[in-house]
């Protein structure tokens, strides 16, 4: 990606870090116009058939967006008609989370997105800024700026005393190989985001994991998910199609078993081999693979 698009990326996110709604004036344009014009950025952005059209409409859709989140009532208007972005507000209305992908010609993703949250005098935004590919240890704490990217798509409040953190369920396409299912911590320190917490617990010691990657074979398709049934995360075990390829992600897929992590004293802990038998959900094909065009039929687990 041409660097210069790079820098303007990141001017545009760091730029609308932090505003008072109060402070906004002479609004000459509605929530619903914003979103009208952010479709059809959107629409162009799909369209590019390479990386610099595709990144400069992507730089004018993310302005666009930062319009809008300026607005008062931005919080509680869904954005509901936008394919590109997911849009969720926490349970615990906290917060609501945007995040999207834009493909790139080499076969990968960049991701995009902002955490929005109400303070006393206005709204707050905290730009994401894609790290990936700068990243040593993507088991690192990070900062909103220096963010393991991933297209989110369920919030999964965990309390843990007087603290709430949250579990975040993302895909993340790594490669024209590889995709990933994404088990990210967002906890909030002196009212800033930050990613990545110790709080899985496997056969019986907290792990030194802060978030769960799960890296598999893109032609197949991995399920993640909350149930809230059973009060736990639920996701196809992963394993590779021969023994002699354990390690190599890319002859990984789901072994038809699933495991769990179950919610209780401010851990996610893992059972392996649990047994579900529940219906589909209207959502499964955001659990399998947000990218694809040709999702397979929903299965029942």
């Amino acid at each position: 990606m041409n660097k210069a698009l790079i820098a303007l990326l990141l001017n545009v996110y760091f730029c609308c870090a932090g505003f008072s709604a109060r402070a906004q004036q002479n609004v000459t344009h509605t929530l619903p116009q914003l979103q009208d014009s952010l479709i059809r950025l959107t629409e162009r952005v799909i369209a590019a058939e390479e990386n610099t059209v595709r990144f400069e409409q992507n730089a004018t859709f993310i302005k666009t967006l930062v319009q809008a989140l300026k607005l008062p009532g931005s919080f509680d208007f869904p954005f509901d008609s936008l394919s590109m972005i997911s849009a969720m507000k926490s349970p615990d209305n906290a917060f609501k989370l945007y995040t999207w992908f834009v493909p790139t010609d080499e076969g990968g993703f960049r991701y995009f997105g902002t955490i929005q949250m109400p303070f006393k005098n206005g709204l707050q935004l905290f730009p994401l800024i894609d790290n990936t590919a700068q990243l040593t240890d993507s088991n690192a704490v990070a900062e909103p700026k220096s963010w393991f990217g991933s297209r989110y798509y369920e919030i999964v409040p965990v309390q843990n005393g007087k603290e709430t953190y949250y579990a975040l369920l993302g895909w993340k396409g790594n490669s024209q190989k590889t995709t990933s299912k994404i088990i990210e911590v967002l906890s909030f320190k002196n009212g800033a985001p930050v990613f990545g917490k110790a709080v899985f617990e496997h056969a019986g010691k907290l792990s030194t994991k802060n978030r769960m990657i799960f890296t598999y074979n893109k032609m197949n398709s991995m399920t993640l998910r909350f149930d809230k049934k059973v009060n736990m995360i639920v996701f196809d075990h992963l394993a590779p199609y021969d023994p002699a390829m354990t390690g190599n992600f890319e002859y990984y897929a789901s072994d038809s078993s699933f495991d769990g992590y179950t919610i209780g004293k401010g851990r996610l802990k893992l059972v392996e081999n649990i047994d579900l038998n529940n219906d589909p959900d209207d959502q499964d094909a955001l659990y399998i693979d947000p990218s694809r065009k040709d999702i397979p039929a929903k299965k029942k687990f």
